[in-house]
């Protein structure tokens, strides 16, 4: 689409005139085949203008679930258009501050952010699966079974196979995939609810006191440790245990759940392994196939945060021993 075409979408998104003044200001892009622009006009007023690829299934949903979750007084970006035609987005402008550029500030101030952030996707997670929308709303594949098992193949395949180049002796990988197959069935036999899927710290706003969740157009059904796990062991975001336990705390406080603290806590660090290994996939795909090297710089975070994971619950003694072998492997990969 030509600046043009994007300009006369915006002019009609805003109510603006023919010839009022728009200026059209490229973004860093967030990935999944979208561009970002930020729309000024009047000198004050701004909004931000979202082109995406339809190919890319989850882009063509985000309207709905957009204009879903700001009804369910979730706190997302307010949609102002959509032009499925164009594939063209206007919403509201949250500025540049995300959840990550607090990563250096006091606890003190970053703690009352993450509580807003878990108190917001908690109103998400107890939305009543009967209620849900299904002929207004479309969602991605929910988690189960399938997911699981792409989910560690993508891990398996684009980190340990092509970063790591670690090869996997068959014994031992047959008795890892029969560990993460039960990792999945645990994790499909816990409580299910709408999930974000993507709940890190670059995709949680700050504007004033206030956060928003963005990138949501993965959301679907799941375990919403899930999203407990990508917050509170975000690779790009380091935590205390103190710091952990306090937010994970917080959150259990907020539910309303059978399980007591042992078994929560049990569940999170697994959801959390499955989250991480899912991330380190991602980085590995990225950063290797898609040429964004940045990716490739948050792989020993993300696979510390794998170890601890594992190492965290019991059930997981092939997959410590997995990442045990996979650190020494980067070492390798980074000096190159």
């Amino acid at each position: 689409m030509s600046p043009d075409d994007m300009l006369d979408f915006a002019r009609e998104a805003l109510g603006l005139s023919k010839s009022a003044s728009v200026k059209l200001l490229p973004l860093q892009g967030r990935g999944s085949d979208r561009t970002y622009y930020r729309l000024r006009w009047n000198d004050a007023d701004s909004a931000i203008l979202v082109h995406y690829d339809p190919k890319r299934i989850e882009n063509k949903y985000y309207a709905d679930i957009a204009e879903f979750l700001y009804d369910t007084r979730v706190p997302v970006p307010r949609l102002i258009r959509h032009d499925a035609g164009r594939c063209f987005i206007a919403m509201q402008d949250l500025g540049d501050k995300d959840l990550w550029s607090f990563r250096q500030a006091g606890w003190n101030s970053r703690q009352i952010l993450y509580r807003k952030t878990l108190a917001a996707i908690h109103i998400l997670h107890s939305f009543p699966e009967k209620d849900f929308p299904v002929n207004r709303v479309r969602l991605m594949e929910n988690f189960g079974p399938d997911l699981y098992r792409w989910e560690r193949d993508y891990f398996r395949d684009h980190f340990v196979k092509d970063v790591c180049r670690i090869m996997l002796d068959p014994f031992f990988e047959r008795e890892l995939e029969a560990e993460l197959s039960r990792l999945a069935e645990r994790l499909s036999g816990t409580k299910r609810s709408l999930v974000h899927r993507d709940l890190q710290s670059q995709n949680v706003m700050i504007l004033g006191e206030e956060v928003y969740l963005i990138d949501f157009q993965g959301m679907r059904f799941g375990t919403f440790f899930y999203d407990l796990g990508s917050l509170l062991c975000d690779p790009y975001v380091d935590f205390s245990d103190v710091e952990r336990n306090e937010l994970l705390s917080y959150y259990y406080e907020l539910s309303n759940h059978d399980l007591d603290w042992a078994t929560f806590r049990n569940c999170f660090w697994e959801a959390s392994a499955q989250r991480l290994m899912q991330a380190l996939g991602a980085y590995g795909f990225l950063g290797l196939n898609r040429g964004l090297g940045a990716f490739l710089e948050h792989i020993p975070s993300g696979l510390r945060k794998l170890h601890e994971a594992a190492t965290r619950v019991a059930s997981l003694p092939r997959l410590r021993e997995l990442c045990r072998l996979c650190e020494g492997a980067i070492e390798r990969f980074f000096v190159r």
